[in-house]
């Protein structure tokens, strides 16, 4: 599908181009599980008389009520790909495009299904879009069918499809491809230490709602009811909040959370008043153009600067924590050490509040656009035993350094692996923390975690580096007992002193032939 749509882009780039794409993948998945519910309905109805059939097929109750959005006649697939020419307009020698169609039914579409109010792109009949190439790429997904298995199946296959869209898209925009997509990699260290398996799961910068989704994803892992989670996220830009409310929708993820339109977190938060059971966030790094008070209350543990936004985010998430809550943020390293703008202060009150859990330096290369590594600073509002550990981690801090782990997956691009993930990364923090999930008992580990007490933290001038903590890791020769290391280190350097003796009778021997 993608190497076949990205034959048809023509001249447009890339971020209007998966508007285009994305928003007709959303329109072919709802009138495939439509038409499957359209299908049981005639089963189902079987004796009965025609005009009972003809009334129940019509009525958008008995599609809502199995989760499939109600689609309006001319909003239906099949109707767009019969006229993927364009209509003839009566009486007229002009003919209404495919993308004009395309409109409408979006617009329909959006009308009779209060939760995509708003959502659906409507972009399609501009004169900036090649109506040829337009129906070529109408023609081209009639081949694809997102049913035919149960609505799960087809949910699954769709997600699996529009998370790969995604991730091309945000490949082909370069960096600007990170403001609304974060590596899934990246998202499962977040996901798989925090464990959210019931209560507010929270995105202040939501982008196209990838934290949301791998939420739901870790739940359908553990087998566990996905509704047991509810979700609330807010997103600046209006094009990337579109997308998350499509890509949730997808996943069958209630998209209220999201509000009823796109909005400033640090201006509005459009949240205020609930509080959170997880926050996840992958804020943009170093916004030096933001709305900032100085009066906010979110600013607990003082005044960020005015021209670098991130420790105001990671206050933000903080201010938004319920009782015992947790939060998991990907932030740029500089965050760890930084002093500029009074960062050094806020981040020792910080840690003398108690409010970090858990610093992990992660790989270079992860994502995309950038070859910088990040790091994710992890805060728990309450660390004492029985609030999701056994074992009391208050005035502690575990730091993990991650940045030798993951593999290349080609020449510019670093990903983690299953095992990375779940047992080195996430493993240490859950034995740390003494969660039942964990899969062993916590030790330091020189080189890559280490359980520091706020009084080292204090010696090393509130400098959260993982690197700092862990030392390096012992080599094999470092484990070895002093007097067997004495005795084979003689042993190679006698070996060693006779081949020199040897090599050096070699060398007399010929330059004595050469005399």
């Amino acid at each position: 599908m993608w190497k076949a749509a990205d034959k048809l882009r023509g001249s447009m780039d890339a971020s209007q181009y998966k508007d285009v794409v994305l928003g007709l993948v959303f329109l072919k998945y709802v009138s495939d599980a439509f038409e499957e519910r359209r299908t049981a309905l005639v089963d189902e109805l079987s004796g009965e008389s025609d005009d009972v059939v003809a009334d129940t097929l019509e009525d958008p109750d008995e599609y809502r009520a199995e989760g499939v959005f109600w689609v309006p006649a001319t909003s239906r697939w099949e109707f767009i790909a019969r006229n993927a020419k364009g209509i003839a307009a009566s009486g007229t020698d002009d003919a209404q495009s495919v993308g004009k169609l395309i409109d409408d039914a979006m617009r329909q579409l959006a009308d009779e299904n209060e939760s995509l109010r708003g959502t659906l792109p409507t972009i399609y009949g501009r004169d900036n879009i090649d109506q040829r190439r337009l129906g070529e790429l109408v023609d081209l997904m009639n081949s694809v069918r997102f049913a035919g298995e149960g609505a799960t199946k087809a949910r699954d296959l769709l997600g699996e499809v529009y998370e790969y869209f995604l991730d091309k898209f945000a490949k082909a925009e370069g960096k600007r491809g990170g403001e609304f997509y974060t590596p899934p990699a990246v998202v499962r260290v977040l996901v798989e230490i925090l464990e959210p398996h019931e209560g507010r799961v929270y995105d202040p910068c939501c982008g196209s709602g990838g934290m949301f989704v791998q939420t739901e994803k870790f739940l359908e892992r553990h087998n566990e009811d996905p509704t047991k989670i509810s979700v609330f996220g807010q997103e600046l830009n209006e094009r990337t909040w579109k997308m998350a409310k499509m890509n949730l929708a997808i996943h069958g993820i209630d998209t209220h959370g999201l509000g009823s339109r796109w909005q400033d977190t640090f201006a509005r938060d459009i949240h205020p008043g609930i509080q959170m059971d997880y926050v996840l966030a992958n804020p943009p790094f170093n916004i030096k153009d933001w709305a900032r008070r100085e009066d906010d209350h979110r600013w607990r543990f003082g005044v960020p600067p005015v021209r670098n936004a991130n420790y105001g985010w990671m206050q933000h998430i903080w201010s938004k924590l319920a009782p015992g809550g947790e939060a998991g943020v990907v932030m740029a390293n500089g965050t760890m050490t930084s002093n500029t703008g009074g960062e050094g202060a806020i981040r020792q009150n910080m840690v003398e509040a108690d409010a970090v859990s858990c610093i992990v330096a992660l790989p270079g290369q992860l994502f995309r656009g950038t070859q910088i590594p990040v790091c994710v600073w992890f805060f728990a509002k309450d660390k004492s035993r029985g609030r999701g550990g056994s074992i009391d981690r208050s005035r502690e801090v575990l730091f993990i350094d991650a940045r030798e782990l993951g593999q290349m997956v080609d020449r510019v691009e670093r990903t983690l692996s299953d095992d990375d993930i779940e047992k080195r990364i996430a493993g240490t923090y859950r034995a740390w923390r003494g969660r039942a999930s964990a899969p062993r008992e916590y030790a330091d580990e020189p080189g890559f975690c280490k359980s520091a007490t706020l009084d080292e933290i204090r010696d090393a001038g509130y400098a959260l580096t993982p690197g700092r903590y862990v030392g390096t890791s012992a080599s094999a020769e470092d484990l070895e007992p002093i007097d067997e290391k004495i005795a084979r280190l003689t042993r190679e350097l006698t070996a060693a002193l006779d081949e020199s003796a040897r090599l050096d009778g070699v060398v007399r021997e010929q330059l004595g032939r050469l005399g």
